[in-house]
């Protein structure tokens, strides 16, 4: 069995450590390079491993000498451990120490966009581990907001865009009471309108799209007494993703928004003045786009999200029979 590249990428960090022609410094920023090269694209966990090992030696290099390249390898430890497939909570949790050691030390040597790196990756493994009541999702967003500071959307609105995206999707994921469910709609709602305020259809295409999507998504279930009016905000929404997203391009974002927008359409009056008259022709054209998305779904074997469509597709034909 042939060996892979980050093999012998291990390899060559253990005789450059071993040579004594290379600076303490030399061999950590190595050792830091080859981490890296190990996380780009791994084809395997095993990737990821070798980046944590190589960190881990970079780490110990360091001792109290170089405390800028100490946090590095922390943080891009904490990095790979987190990136590594159902690595559970374990790997989270100790990537989370990982970050926490690290944001001390970088906020007061590194530059502003490492600082934010390092938030938003935090505030990521913060926001999983709320999941199992492991972490609190008010911290997840204070990281996330945080590192707003040094993704600015002048200069990084790929990030700030993503970074509103998941404050938005951690507002919605807070456990509130009933009464509060509105606010953190509302949290969410605001969150996407205002990443869209910067992020434009012409520069930045994939971003706001996804924007667009989610804010519909925020809409359409927006506790409200004005339901219709939010379904209609939805649907403009919708639509202005779907400037980007298309079958041939991107044929399972188009299918995940005709599928949302159908739904939305389901929940429309034909007529908005006369609510007697149904909503028979919302429903068809509903239809229609449920059947859309089940036909790309089925093809690119989403089968999750093939049932769920097929389930609404049902129920859509019943109500018009």
């Amino acid at each position: 069995m042939s060996s892979s590249i980050t093999d012998s990428t291990v390899k060559a960090a253990m005789e450059a450590i071993a040579s004594e022609s290379a600076t303490t410094e030399e061999k950590i920023q190595m050792l830091i390079e080859l981490a890296q090269g190990c996380q780009k694209q791994p084809k395997a966990p095993k990737d990821l491993r070798n980046a944590v090992s190589l960190y881990y030696q970079a780490y110990e290099l360091c001792k109290d000498d170089y405390p800028l390249l100490k946090a590095r390898t922390k943080a891009g430890m904490a990095n790979a451990l987190q990136a590594i497939p159902a690595g559970g909570t374990d790997l989270l949790l100790q990537a989370k120490a990982g970050y926490e050691e690290a944001l001390p030390i970088m906020l007061s040597l590194a530059t502003p966009q490492e600082v934010a790196e390092v938030q938003m990756n935090l505030g990521l493994v913060l926001q999983s581990l709320a999941n199992h009541n492991l972490a609190r999702i008010s911290d997840s967003i204070k990281a996330y907001q945080e590192a707003l500071q040094g993704f600015t959307w002048e200069e990084f609105p790929q990030e700030y865009a993503i970074l509103h995206n998941n404050i938005a999707i951690a507002y919605l994921s807070m456990p509130l009471s009933s009464e509060k469910e509105y606010l953190r709609h509302g949290l969410a709602v605001q969150s996407f309108e205002v990443a869209l305020k910067h992020i434009q259809l012409i520069e930045h295409p994939r971003e706001y799209a996804m924007l667009q999507n989610n804010l519909g998504n925020a809409l359409q279930y927006l506790p409200s007494s004005h339901p219709v009016e939010n379904n209609l905000r939805a649907i403009s929404a919708y639509d202005e993703a779907l400037k980007v997203r298309n079958p041939r391009d991107t044929p399972l974002e188009y299918a995940n928004t005709i599928a949302n927008k159908a739904n939305a359409l389901s929940n429309l009056p034909d007529n908005l003045e006369d609510w007697e008259s149904g909503n028979s022709k919302n429903l068809r054209q509903a239809s229609n786009y449920y059947q859309e998305a089940l036909e790309i779904f089925k093809e690119h074997e989403q089968i999750e999200q093939a049932e769920l469509v097929e389930q609404a597709l049902k129920d859509i034909q019943k109500e018009l029979a």
